[in-house]
């Protein structure tokens, strides 16, 4: 797991996806900074991340449901705290 960003919810999150998904490689970028004036814009911080993650429970799965996976281990934190979150699944040798 490689942690790009550790604060508050950059911990719950990854903490959700390593549950969800042990043997997964994670990188959690925070873009949040990026964002600064736009919608979802949280001055604090940790509103707008990037996640690369690459697990076996991908094999044979559509881009929907990988990120329908992701989106069920992550719960209320999108949507809530994270306002937004671009997905980058995948499973090995892809």
């Amino acid at each position: 797991m490689d942690v790009a960003s550790t604060g508050p919810v950059a911990t719950e999150m990854l903490k959700r996806l390593s549950s969800a998904f042990p043997a997964a490689k994670i990188e959690l970028i925070d873009d949040s900074e990026k964002h600064l004036g736009h919608g979802g814009y949280n001055p604090d911080g940790e509103s707008h991340f990037t996640l690369l993650i690459e697990s076996a429970d991908f094999a044979g799965k559509s881009r929907v449901e990988r990120q329908r996976r992701v989106h069920a281990a992550l719960g209320e934190l999108v949507g809530n705290r994270v306002h937004a979150l671009s997905i980058k699944a995948k499973a090995p040798g892809e």
